[in-house]
């Protein structure tokens, strides 16, 4: 089964097979915590997100359109369910590993960096975060609802607005 595809492994489990299902969560179980904990920031927090994001795949997987790619449809999910619990929260933070990452890469110091960011959009932090943890502008797209050539421009001028207030 580690070979199978996702959308074989959805099949199977349509028909019956709850292995498949079980494979798949195991498959992208520390993607999606990744994921929801760079916008969430707390781990007990994002267990019960992830958690409730793998129940709302197993609640809806019967309704899943197999003309898409499941993982774009889990990824949108887990970030409707981050974006709504934050929304209680009123704030949507960029984890401390983002953002040392980010000083890494841009060579500044890390408080530098984190006043910077917070003069960004939160769609740009998200957007800044994810591609610094190696997810396409496809991916990123894909992910946000939003088309490559808004996540490109969108990262590009985050950038340059970070230099900008940096200097």
């Amino acid at each position: 089964m580690q070979n199978c595809p996702d959308g074989q492994l959805i099949s199977n489990y349509l028909r019956g097979d709850e292995k498949s299902l079980e494979f798949l969560i195991k498959r992208y179980l520390k993607r999606i915590y990744n994921f929801v904990y760079h916008y969430v920031g707390n781990a007990q927090e994002t267990e019960d997100i992830t958690q409730d994001v793998f129940v709302k795949i197993w609640k809806n997987l019967k309704k899943f359109d197999q003309e898409q790619k499941f993982s774009t449809w889990l990824y949108a999910i887990a970030k409707n369910a981050s974006i709504d619990f934050l929304k209680k929260k009123k704030s949507l933070p960029l984890s401390d590993f983002a953002m040392n990452k980010l000083a890494n890469e841009i060579i500044f110091s890390e408080d530098e960096l984190a006043y910077a960011m917070e003069k960004l959009s939160p769609e740009c932090r998200k957007i800044i975060s994810l591609h610094n943890d190696t997810f396409s502008f496809k991916e990123i797209a894909g992910m946000l609802g939003k088309s490559i050539n808004t996540i490109k421009s969108r990262y590009r001028r985050s950038i340059i607005n970070l230099k900008k207030l940096i200097k």
